[in-house]
């Protein structure tokens, strides 16, 4: 049998003192923490730091009242000034356009006027505004179809004076004068316009050749006697509605570089011996078709367009027909062109006066076979029963 080991003492601190310990501990802290720290205040700090660190990375900008009202007011300032910049720039160029005029004008007066003025008759450059002047082109011979206009569309004696002041509307019968002047063909004229007053004297001499110079002399002339919005020119063979044409026009009568009609385009004839051959067919490519423009029958321009004629009339080339002529002018330019097909009518029972039934009138009716309406002395009544918008149609049109 062995010697037993002896025993050793236990030894380290009790485990019943060390769970008193830590009790003890626990309570202390407890204590030491409700005494020094305020949880509020803490609460504040943190999101003190919290919109501090927001405001570092998206900074707050302070909307200050009276400074909005300054922003405004110097904005307010700034647009106004900027529509005043736009209006002088207008005036100025308006102010341009009526200089070149008037000194094309002046030229002309030196030169030899483009338009007759005969003594007791208005001269040049009358004041008042108005809205459209009208410009029947008519030839020497065309006294019939002349009669039919006043019989049927075209105002007359103190009803045309009244068109002009409350409608501010001007209509003339454009002529120009015979190869031998003071012949019988310009005896009859005069003593047609002794008893109608209703003509335009241009220096121009009268041909079918010739419509595309008698055509540039016309807005030459008209722009620097009427200061008007539109002018227009129309054939002696067309049937107009006032009262259609005036509602058009006052729809772009706001609008710069007007241009309207029934716009065409089609094939340039070449050949000898047929009507509207284009000597210079060469100079339209191998396309051998027109560009796009108004046909002859009737079409308007705006101030700033006929202006344009006046002022450059000595370079503007002439091509054989006068429409092509006109719409070779805008060419290059910022023209707006506005095709509105109410200007270009048929006078078949289908046509204008089916419209005419329904309340739509047209503007301007004629026959294309006849480049006008056929037989226009005979039919221009006949027409105008059936198309026509009516004689007060005008009267109570506003614009």
């Amino acid at each position: 049998m062995g010697l037993s080991r002896p025993q050793k003492p236990p030894s380290g601190v009790p485990t019943r003192w060390v769970s008193l310990f830590c009790i003890v501990s626990f309570f202390l802290g407890v204590l030491v923490v409700n005494r020094f720290w305020d949880p509020v205040e803490v609460e504040e700090e943190a999101s003190s730091a919290q919109k501090h660190r927001r405001n570092e990375v998206h900074p707050m900008v302070i909307c200050d009242k009276d400074v909005s009202v300054r922003t405004g007011n110097i904005l307010s300032r700034v647009s106004q000034t900027r529509d005043v910049i736009n209006t002088l720039d207008k005036t100025i160029s308006s102010l341009e356009r009526q200089l070149a005029a008037a000194r094309a004008a002046k030229a002309d007066t030196e030169e030899g006027s483009p338009m007759v003025t005969k003594s007791g008759t208005k001269d040049l450059n009358e004041s008042r505004r108005v809205f459209f002047v009208m410009g029947i082109i008519t030839a020497l011979r065309n006294r019939k179809r002349r009669n039919s206009i006043r019989e049927t569309w075209m105002p007359q004696g103190e009803e045309l004076k009244r068109l002009e002041k409350e409608k501010g509307i001007i209509i003339r019968f454009v002529i120009g004068h015979s190869s031998t002047p003071g012949g019988a063909l310009d005896r009859a004229i005069n003593a047609e316009e002794e008893q109608h007053k209703d003509f335009l004297h241009l220096n121009h001499i009268e041909g079918y050749h010739e419509l595309s110079t008698k055509t540039q002399v016309y807005f030459s002339a008209v722009v620097a006697k009427w200061d008007a919005d539109f002018y227009l020119k129309v054939d002696d063979d067309v049937h107009v509605n006032l009262g259609v044409v005036s509602s058009t026009l006052a729809h772009h009568r706001h609008e710069p570089h007007v241009y309207i009609g029934c716009m065409k385009s089609g094939p340039v004839v070449a050949q000898k011996g047929i009507k509207y051959r284009e000597p210079e067919y060469w100079k339209f490519g191998e396309g051998n078709k027109y560009f796009r423009h108004a046909t002859g029958q009737i079409y308007a321009i705006s101030k700033d367009l006929a202006t344009y004629i006046l002022v450059n009339r000595h370079i503007l080339h002439r091509y054989a027909n006068e429409d092509v002529s006109l719409g070779s002018w805008f060419i290059g330019l910022d023209v707006e062109h506005i095709d509105d097909r109410s200007l270009c009518c048929g006078t078949t029972p289908a046509d204008c006066e089916w419209k005419a039934k329904s309340g739509n009138h047209c503007g301007a009716s004629f026959d294309w076979s006849c480049s006008g309406i056929c037989k226009s002395s005979v039919r221009m009544k006949e027409v105008h029963q059936r198309c026509g918008e009516g004689d007060q149609a005008i009267w109570d049109t506003s614009f």
